[in-house]
């Protein structure tokens, strides 16, 4: 890139959070800030009974932008009322920055079959349509799908409601990102979730951070990033893009940092071609085998599989290595160089691993490559998946899927003397192809934004505009609301924020730590917890079941029936009496004994074959700075230098051999869809590989999905980049 260096952090980042917090007003912020109450943004928690900016370790203040711009949001005033005048097609003209800034909703809306425009009604109208649209579909022409930011009392609720109703067609937004690490970690170590607790990252003497941008989207992480180099320790970076915010950080929280203008985060930078993981991974591990590093002991004791995966490090060809990433094998070997030298490493990964159609297989080498040294099952090492949702780890924990484990099942079964259905439900994709047959009636949707997070933008607003009936609880509108409710019937439901709930709520981290979120503040008059809602709706749909939803109404009970019914939240029955917050058990792994039926983990082993592509250009879709998930913030992306989010980035040689200058515009065109007059800009990524913003990219993005995982693969999609007929 031209100009000065880039880096991620610094003033211009304190300031955008003063400016923030003032727009807010000072008061307001500090009380949504301070109160016990787990932060919104990201997996890595902070918040709760400690304090609202506290962690798990007592690190104050535990705070970043992304913490005050969800506050931002829930803090607005409600929506005036004159917006529901305008038509579908009125508000599909703004961005999901405008919409999410018109204010709070703070009525149900309801948006009739052949009509064009939202009305407000109230509770008690809402409630009983939808309850009318459940007992009139066949339960298994339904879905339910919850964001990851509800509670788990409210994702208990949601997937018992929907069992009892008579479907398992129960999915959350990890289908979309970290589903392939849970497959990949349950086949390795037997444990889907990360091996490691917050404390461990200030005892690692070494960081691999693979497919992720914390500076964007993990800003607090960067921190424990910083401690690592000054305590001598090393941070791999493996990523296509050199990010500059994993390059050089300046820390908010550290004064030498910001007056040096950035401190230097990355040790090593690797930046393989996209979608090259699995053959780096065993590139870096052949490396470890010639180097002598690997931890025979520890394999020969703990783990199965070794001597097939040791065979398949033996006959890799270093050419094929090399022409695969586009890395040369010194670069390789000087990593694993750094790997062979640690005696405590933290595998950390984003879905760059995880957004392809083998996804499963990147994660499983990345287990495999933490096994050969012994990185898991010890203090200060092991896997770290940096989850996005502040509860999406907890969602799934407590049940809001489509297969849930034989033990809960029975549990669940035998606490309320019901039966549940037994047979395989739908996954998120497999939903939205169900409805894009025709074939799903009722859907109801709890948080976040499923059309902007499902690949091929025109064919998801298709398959959610054939379901006839949609039911949306929200605390904001977004695109997901407009986009695909052109012919059924839809209804929103005002929700409360988290701080905002009526009773205390828990959270579960990516450290498998749980929280207890106070709520409390009151800013709304006539949004209704998620909860209340469930159990309303539940209470009159399913009239006489066995379970009586009326008492759902207190959160207690909720947790008391988990903690009876989900193996390791035994804990959380009597939290909001002790508030003492936790760690799932049986996660976390400071010992090499294994979630598996042996106690020992395995070596996943499969020769990688070469990866070709059927169009001249790899596009992965990414996230400004300034949004979170879909969520748009800031349309500018300060780290890398963008002034607006219809761009594509590109290595400069390949912007050279196609003629184009910076600022020229060009169509990208996929098997799938088109984007036209996009902004090209310079980028530092290897030839071949270029970068747009999701969900905008998400026009290119096809609906395949890895076969184990279901996950699409919006971080490898084929295309062309043609000059735009506009240049002419």
């Amino acid at each position: 890139m031209d100009g000065p260096e880039l880096y991620g952090g610094g003033l211009k980042k304190v300031l955008y959070t003063l400016d923030k917090v003032r727009s807010i007003g000072f008061r307001k912020a500090g009380k949504a800030l301070s109160a016990n109450n787990t932060c919104k943004a990201c997996g890595l928690g902070m918040g709760g009974q400690l304090g609202g900016m506290v962690n798990e370790m007592g690190e104050f203040p535990a705070v970043c932008n992304k913490s005050v711009q969800a506050q931002s949001t829930d803090i607005q005033p409600e929506i005036p009322e004159e917006i529901f005048a305008h038509d579908l097609e009125s508000l599909k003209e703004l961005s999901e920055k405008e919409l999410a800034s018109l204010g709070r909703l703070n009525a149900p809306l309801v948006k009739e079959r052949g009509q064009n425009c939202f009305r407000p009604v109230s509770w008690d109208l809402a409630l009983e349509r939808i309850a009318g649209h459940f007992e009139g579909t066949d339960a298994s022409r339904s879905f339910f799908y919850s964001s990851g930011r509800s509670s788990n009392e409210a994702g208990f609720l949601l997937q018992l409601f929907a069992r009892l109703y008579g479907t398992n067609n129960i999915s959350n937004c990890s289908f979309y990102c970290h589903q392939a690490t849970g497959v990949a970690l349950e086949a390795t170590v037997g444990t889907g979730t990360s091996t490691v607790e917050l404390s461990d990252l200030a005892q690692t003497d070494l960081f691999f951070l693979l497919g992720a941008n914390p500076a964007s989207n993990h800003p607090r992480l960067i921190h424990q990033l910083e401690a690592v180099r000054k305590r001598g320790g090393h941070v791999v970076v493996i990523n296509p893009a050199r990010e500059p915010g994993l390059v050089r950080f300046a820390v908010p929280k550290s004064p030498a940092s910001l007056i040096a203008g950035g401190t230097e985060i990355a040790s090593c930078y690797l930046q393989p071609r996209i979608g090259s993981d699995r053959v780096l991974m065993q590139g870096i591990a052949k490396a470890v085998l010639e180097q002598g590093a690997q931890d025979e002991a520890f394999v020969s004791a703990h783990t199965d599989g070794y001597a097939a995966y040791r065979n398949i490090l033996l006959g890799l060809d270093w050419s094929f290595v090399e022409a695969e990433t586009g890395l040369s094998r010194g670069e390789i070997q000087s990593a694993a160089r750094l790997y062979g030298g640690s005696d405590k490493a933290v595998f950390a990964w984003g879905m760059g691993l995880t957004h392809h159609l083998h996804g499963v297989e990147n994660i499983e080498e990345v287990a495999n490559l933490a096994l050969l040294r012994g990185m898991v099952g010890k203090l200060g090492a092991g896997l770290l998946p940096l989850r996005g949702h502040s509860n999406v780890q907890g969602i799934g924990t407590i049940g809001v899927k489509p297969v849930l484990a034989s033990e809960v099942l029975e549990r669940i079964e035998a606490e309320f003397a019901v039966s549940l259905p037994r047979n395989a439900g739908l996954d998120t994709m497999a939903s939205l192809e169900r409805a894009a047959e025709g074939d799903m009636d009722l859907a109801l949707i709890m948080g976040g934004n499923l059309y902007a997070a499902t690949p091929n933008s025109m064919w998801a607003q298709a398959a959610l505009d054939r379901i006839r009936t949609k039911v949306y609880l929200t605390t904001t509108l977004n695109r997901g609301h407009l986009f695909g409710s052109e012919t059924g019937e839809v209804i929103v439901l005002p929700v409360t924020a988290r701080d905002e709930e009526w009773q205390p709520t828990s959270q579960e981290s990516m450290f498998s730590f749980v929280r207890l979120s106070d709520g409390g503040i009151n800013r709304l008059d006539n949004v209704r917890p998620e909860t209340w809602i469930l159990a309303a709706l539940a209470d009159r749909v399913l009239g006489r079941s066995p379970v009586d939803f009326r008492q759902f109404q207190k959160h207690r009970r909720v947790r008391e029936a988990i903690a009876r019914t989900v193996p390791g939240l035994e804990a959380l029955a009597d939290l909001d009496v002790a508030r003492k917050e936790f760690h799932i058990r049986r996660r976390l792994l400071h010992e090499p004994v294994f979630n598996t039926a042996s106690g020992k983990a395995r070596f996943v082993s499969k020769k990688v074959t070469a990866w070709k592509q059927s169009r001249p250009f790899t596009l992965m879709s990414v996230r400004t700075e300034g949004q979170f998930n879909s969520i748009v913030y800031e349309d500018e992306d300060v780290y890398r230098g963008v002034s607006h989010r219809w761009t594509v980035l590109m290595n400069r040689n390949d912007m050279a051999r196609l003629a184009l200058s910076e600022g020229t515009q060009v169509d990208i065109k996929s098997a799938h869809g088109v984007m036209t007059c996009v902004e090209v800009r310079p980028f530092d990524l290897p030839a071949g590989d270029c970068m747009a913003y999701y969900p905008e990219a998400n026009a290119l993005t096809g609906t395949a999905v890895d076969p184990r995982s279901r996950t699409p693969a919006f971080k490898s999609v084929p295309v062309s980049i043609t000059r735009s007929e506009t240049n002419a």
